[in-house]
């Protein structure tokens, strides 16, 4: 076994172990027994290479089942719920806005502690504001559809929600000094496209820039859902991929050389996340599309599996509970994870001859994550497009376009006012054309199916036949699928 398979299976195993504890209860003693054969086997075996890596691949799980348990720890201890609290808190995170309230994320000073916050939308308060807050602090509830709500505050450091909050800001604070400017940035130029563009035009430009659907109307959001297009306004390391896959597109159209196109497109992807504030999301989607993008200068998307799987290890030992309880991070891990096991089968059934604007690579990457991400989605929000491949060969393409038209709008809405109008008018024309299609694509009374009782279980009966499919092209048909950093 190679030095490159070795590492993808330690990883495997880790990532496993965090799995197994996800679902399962995993004792101390438990632990304690696999650690207790990986000593005996190692001080047995010694010798012998097979019984060696199977005690580093049993350490690994482990490891990975431990390190989920001590975080799982804080949430047996809880000693606030049902109190009652006043005092000064800090905005810790830009306040997210939906139809007629806001959440807030602020951090309690007297009790060191994360609380999420629901009010108005007005009065408006950002990251840094100091407020006072006077609340009872209670456990979140879980959804009466089975999401489990608490968990997925959880993992992001959150166990109390303030009920019944009351609050009043008391000054700006001073936190971040680069992180409010840029958030400062952000606001200005969302301003600019609500401004500039119409509604729901608007809401998709700073989606597809920010990232987020709360500015949309809840029609426009039911028919990206049934098309299976909800993606475009979710930053995800498949997005991100698409972007930087036309950055690489135009900076080979102004005269670059690949590898340098490819620079143009890791700084890009900097900028976009920059752009919208660093959020978590938007930072491991970052990571997932540089890993690609690096793949793709060092040669091949296939050869670069280690390297997304060392990503995703990276991120699991900062935050375990991504694993089960982040849509955001399986839908970016595993739409990238198939960008890199499927592509070198889609490059060769690829149409080279006729492939516009990069059209052909485009559409086969939107399949291969497709393929990847569809039982996650079956599992999370129990429906299925049946149109989304159609929507993604019809909008996709027309994205990027669209995306840099709003931005250069919103820029110029400021720096330049004379040109705003003539960039909004412009951006305007592709955004029509992708509501438009979504709209006309969503109108079909087949466009989506529920889908239920699609369980855990069947998520992983889903990817033990995608793995075998996977491994039997690479052994039947020469599948260049090679596990190397």
């Amino acid at each position: 076994m190679s030095k490159s398979q070795i590492f993808f299976w330690f990883s495997i195993s880790f990532i496993a172990g965090i799995g197994a504890r996800s679902f399962f209860e995993m004792s101390s003693v438990l632990l304690l027994s696999g650690v207790i054969i990986s000593i005996s086997l190692l001080t047995i075996f010694w010798k012998n290479k097979i019984a060696a890596l199977a005690a580093f691949f049993i350490l690994a799980f482990v490891f990975g089942g431990w390190i989920l348990d001590r975080d799982l720890e804080k949430m047996e201890n809880i000693f606030l719920d049902g109190k009652n609290i006043e005092g000064s808190a800090v905005v810790v995170k830009e306040p997210e806005k939906k139809d007629n309230y806001q959440k807030i994320i602020a951090h309690l000073e007297s009790e060191k502690e994360k609380v999420l916050i629901s009010t108005g939308l007005y009065p408006e308060y950002s990251y840094g504001y100091e407020i006072n807050v006077g609340c009872v602090l209670k456990i979140p509830e879980n959804m009466e559809d089975g999401f489990d709500y608490r968990m997925y505050l959880a993992k992001d450091d959150i166990l109390y929600i303030c009920d019944k909050a009351k609050i009043e800001k008391v000054g700006e604070g001073e936190n971040n000094f680069l992180y409010s400017a840029i958030l400062k940035i952000k606001n200005k130029l969302d301003q600019n496209i609500a401004v500039a563009i119409p509604q729901p035009e608007a809401a998709l430009a700073s989606g597809m820039l920010f990232g987020g659907s709360g500015a949309m109307s809840e029609s426009v959001r039911d028919a990206f859902s049934r098309t299976g297009m909800t993606h475009i306004v979710a930053v995800s390391g498949y997005n991100v991929t698409i972007i930087a896959e036309y950055l690489v597109l135009l900076g080979i159209f102004l005269g670059l050389w690949r590898k340098q196109a490819l620079w143009v497109a890791i700084f890009g992807i900097f900028l976009f996340v920059a752009m919208i504030g660093f959020p978590a999301s938007a930072v491991r989607a970052g990571v997932m599309g540089t890993v690609l993008i690096w793949a793709m200068k060092n040669g091949r998307l296939s050869n670069s599996l280690n390297a997304i799987i060392f990503a995703g290890v990276v991120m699991l030992l900062l935050n375990p509970m991504l694993l089960r309880h982040d849509i955001g991070f399986q839908l970016s891990f595993l739409a990238t994870l198939g960008i890199v096991l499927l592509s070198p089968w889609a490059e060769r059934i690829s149409l080279r001859k006729f492939n516009p604007l990069g059209i052909s690579e485009i559409i086969f990457l939107s399949i291969c994550a497709q393929v990847f991400v569809l039982p996650i989605i079956m599992h999370n929000f129990q429906t299925v497009s049946l149109v989304s491949l159609l929507a993604n060969v019809l909008v996709l393409p027309i994205i990027p376009f669209s995306m840099l038209l709003s931005f250069l709008a919103a820029v110029f809405g400021t720096i330049l006012p004379p040109a705003f109008n003539v960039f909004a008018w412009l951006a305007y024309l592709p955004l029509y054309y992708e509501i438009e299609t979504i709209n006309f694509l969503s109108g079909f009374s087949w466009a989506s199916r529920t889908v239920e009782n699609f369980g855990p279980m069947a998520v992983g009966a889903y990817y033990v036949i995608l793995g075998g499919i996977v491994y039997s092209l690479k052994r039947k048909r020469n599948f260049e699928f090679r596990v190397k950093p």
